[in-house]
């Protein structure tokens, strides 16, 4: 997970992009901004996003966004079309949800152990906390709120026993944040209400690189009407990465809230975009004979 180390210092080159994206800034805007030269700030940033700053931003560009949430109803025919279904798992690890009982609920997690740590990843600091059932969060972490964000969980769950263990979550962050894919599956905890849960599996039919509105979401679990509804419960998804709501964004193309951060969520956004790009082109090559 060596992409930790850049994403540190091209998060704020790409906060400055999300918020001028309609401005479509330079690379000498951008570099200026971060105050890097021109060439440095190309080259760190190709090394983490995989792509240049420039075709970055094409892939965050608001009419580019707008395009894909009007045809959001078939993103899973889409990605199956390009032959990617299988290999955007790669990222999600065939996710198992598994809601707490009723009683659990309510008891809020007494007699149930969590062992927590923090790692690195692609996109910053983030807690890894999981129980014998499967992971229950994923959060991103600033350097030095480290306490907070335990104190976080604690208040998520009150009564259970919760314990510092890298040796359990560093295997568990290697699997989300990893290139490779290790077989089998990962199982995610939830705590919430019925609504939520039915909202939080919802987001996993938004293949990797692809974006879905808050419209089309509500759609999925209930009346479109319901899409204030349907952001609260995304705003209060305790698991990052593996239930993708980065890639739930406004109809009108712009990027919207997220829990962890606006430029987070483009960086998110972009760099899976950067690797379904990688991937159709790998496959067009093999389709075509090249390899």
């Amino acid at each position: 997970m060596k992409d930790h180390v850049n994403y540190s210092r091209v998060e704020a080159s790409i906060r400055y992009l999300a918020e001028h994206v309609r401005e479509q800034p330079s690379l000498r805007e951008l570099s200026a901004h971060v105050r890097l030269s021109p060439f440095h700030f190309q080259r760190i940033f190709t090394r983490w996003a995989g792509i240049s700053p420039k075709k970055f931003l094409q892939y965050l560009t608001v009419e580019e966004l707008k395009k894909e949430v009007t045809s959001s109803q078939n993103l899973i025919e889409a990605a199956e079309a390009v032959g990617l279904a299988g290999q955007s798992r790669v990222y999600d690890l065939f996710v198992n949800i598994e809601a707490v009982t009723p009683q659990e609920y309510k008891t809020r997690g007494e007699g149930v152990q969590i062992a927590y740590g923090f790692h690195e990843s692609p996109f910053g600091r983030c807690l890894v906390a999981t129980t014998a059932r499967g992971i229950c969060s994923l959060q991103f972490v600033e350097r030095g709120k480290e306490r907070l964000a335990v104190s976080a969980l604690r208040k998520a769950w009150p009564r259970a026993d919760i314990g510092a263990d890298q040796n359990v979550t560093h295997p568990l962050a290697t699997r989300v944040f990893g290139r490779r894919l290790t077989g089998g599956s990962l199982d995610v905890l939830l705590s919430g209400t019925p609504f939520q849960l039915k909202v939080w599996r919802a987001l996993l039919n938004i293949p990797f690189g692809s974006l879905a509105s808050y419209q089309s979401v509500a759609s999925w679990v209930g009346p479109p009407s319901a899409s204030r509804a349907v952001a609260s419960a995304i705003g209060r998804n305790p698991v990052a990465v593996l239930i993708p709501c980065h890639r739930v964004i406004r109809k009108e193309g712009l990027m919207g809230e997220y829990h962890w951060g606006a430029a987070r969520k483009a960086a998110m956004i972009g760099w899976e975009k950067a690797r379904v790009k990688e991937r159709s082109l790998d496959l067009s090559e093999s389709v075509g004979g090249w390899r």
